[in-house]
């Protein structure tokens, strides 16, 4: 069973209720088109004026005479939601008229004020929206998850040889998002993932916290780092196997870990890598993707209250349509 066929099977008779706030984006349409064929109890909302959403469903022979369209600058929640936007950032120096011309004015933020006041279950953006403008509104809004502070992204990659991590599965993170955390933020990175490998793995997480250096090999800023992120993670007592710090070839190659730490109990096994910064973890997945042909789903952030996904902007209908089903697995928990 395929990935896609994999999630749909989970997700099979449960209801769910998911805000599109980019409704005049054809691509957005075309993928509710595909989602309406499933075997899931979808409501959906979508943002934006009715006659060009409906104009541009009939241009791509998508019924939506059941999803629920809301124009946000005439809605009935518009008063509420600034009022509650206000009450969330007044303390960062936000005035009553921004907080009317943000809500007004941005769909991701109408969206994300739909999730955090429980009138849909989550919502996927971006496809027409700076990753910014998405993660902001999902942050100031719909907030973190109780004694969380990171809000990171993971991707799931997959290989056709099943000898790779869980079956030919593997967890990257976090290589979207956050751009050079701290140990304390690299920790809740690791958890974050962690979080993720379990609903899309078939085996218990063995996290690498990635690096130059294994144990010891290597000395710098960054080793320093990772190596105190392995610190915070044992004084939190988390409940999975990690080790750190790790090479790649030591993290993923048994033959490697024999010679450079065969004592440790992740190496040569690991199925959820940790890469130390944005820059190593964005140029790590798309090595895997271009030249190791792997199959990348994501990001997908973690962290969050409610799930909020991004879009890239050159996604496809398809991109959108497996996104909303990863998006609903989360809401599963």
């Amino acid at each position: 069973m395929d990935l896609v066929d994999e999630i749909r099977s989970k997700l099979e008779g449960m209801s769910v209720k998911i805000v599109y706030p980019e409704s005049f984006d054809p691509r957005v349409i075309k993928a509710i088109g595909m989602l309406k064929r499933e075997k899931i109890n979808i409501s959906f909302v979508l943002l934006g004026d009715k006659d060009k959403i409906y104009d541009i469903a009939k241009e791509n022979d998508v019924d939506i005479s059941d999803c629920t369209i809301i124009n946000p600058s005439t809605s009935e929640y518009l008063d509420e939601f600034i009022e509650e936007f206000y009450e969330l950032r007044k303390h960062k120096g936000v005035s009553k008229d921004q907080s009317a011309d943000y809500i007004r004015s941005n769909v991701n933020a109408f969206g994300a004020m739909l999730v955090r006041k429980g009138i849909v279950d989550c919502m996927v953006s971006g496809s027409m929206s700076p990753t910014a403008d998405v993660i902001r509104a999902a942050i100031w809004i719909v907030k973190t998850k109780k004694n969380v502070t990171t809000v990171s992204s993971s991707f799931l990659m997959l290989s056709n040889d099943e000898s790779v991590g869980s079956y030919g599965r593997v967890i990257f993170s976090d290589c979207a998002l956050v751009v050079d955390p701290t140990p304390e933020q690299l920790a809740d990175i690791t958890i974050n993932a962690v979080n993720f490998s379990r609903m899309f793995l078939n085996d218990s997480p063995k996290v690498a916290l990635l690096s130059y250096s294994t144990k010891g090999s290597g000395s710098g800023p960054s080793v320093d780092k990772v190596r105190k992120a392995v610190e915070l993670l044992r004084e939190r007592n988390v409940d999975f196997e990690f080790d750190g710090e790790l090479q790649f070839d030591a993290a993923f190659s048994r033959e490697v870990a024999k010679i450079k730490c065969p004592d440790s109990s992740v190496a040569g096994m690991a199925n959820v890598f940790i890469f130390p910064n944005l820059d190593s973890g964005n140029i790590g997945y798309k090595i895997a993707q271009r030249i190791g042909k792997m199959k990348a789903f994501g990001p997908l952030l973690e962290g969050l209250s409610k799930p909020v996904n991004d879009l890239s902007r050159g996604c496809s209908a398809e991109d959108v349509y497996v996104t909303s089903l990863m998006t609903f697995l989360q809401t599963k928990g």
